[in-house]
């Protein structure tokens, strides 16, 4: 009768992941981002994302066409190269998926954005070596109608989720899965990261270009006229 091999403490990962990047000032990796509505696949995009602390960081969107996604501390800014408008929302309104991963621009405490953490005996990890974390998302939005891009449609808080999927014995993230009550996801994979990469402060202040126009509002909307 073989031996059952037994996973670490949640607690145990959860504080490998946050001592894997708490010591660095800036971090860069490459992701690939999908999102789903009711298990069919909408759309894949691919780029370079970037953190700094405190609370900025920047999404370099390659392909399939340019955009980008920039916190800079205090507001959130959503650039169509091809639109020739940019879209801006203070960061602490800003309902948008990739807002919880600022927690790598700041303190790295997943306690900040989840309010439970566990594991989930139904969902496997895609490689051997790697743990899965079930997160309890706070500060879910209750105003959107589950049809925006990019958000976190909040019919109840606690049914949205997100999964982190972890290098075991690094704490190294690999994949991020946020779901909600709805149907709708969204999946960032993660590869090649690099620690205090050599980018210049500018890079994480939004210079709006001559002739771009300026929309207050709605960064899901943007995103899901900019990509439909």
């Amino acid at each position: 009768m073989s031996a059952t091999i037994s996973k670490p403490s949640v607690s145990t990962i959860q504080k490998r992941f946050e001592a894997r990047y708490r010591g660095a000032a800036r971090l860069e990796v490459t992701f690939l981002e999908r999102y789903t509505e009711s298990g069919r696949l909408v759309r894949t995009e691919a780029g370079k994302a970037y953190f700094e602390r405190p609370g900025k960081m920047r999404w370099e969107y390659e392909a399939p066409e340019r955009n980008v996604f920039l916190v800079d501390g205090k507001t959130a800014w959503f650039y169509v190269p091809a639109d020739h408008t940019v879209t801006r929302v203070p960061a602490k309104e800003s309902t948008d998926w990739r807002t919880p991963l600022a927690l790598l621009a700041g303190e790295v405490k997943l306690s900040r954005i989840c309010i439970k953490i566990g594991y989930d005996p139904q969902r496997a990890p895609e490689n051997s070596a790697d743990v899965v974390l079930y997160c309890e998302l706070r500060g879910a939005s209750k105003t959107n109608d589950g049809k925006d891009a990019g958000r976190r449609p909040g019919a109840r808080e606690a049914q949205d989720v997100a999964y982190l999927e972890v290098v075991e014995s690094s704490g190294e993230l690999v994949r991020v899965l946020v779901k909600d009550s709805g149907g709708v996801g969204i999946e960032f994979r993660f590869a090649n990261w690099q620690f205090n990469p050599k980018v210049e402060d500018s890079f994480f202040h939004f210079q709006v270009p001559r002739g771009v126009a300026i929309v207050n509002g709605d960064l899901g909307a943007a995103q899901k006229s900019a990509n439909p």
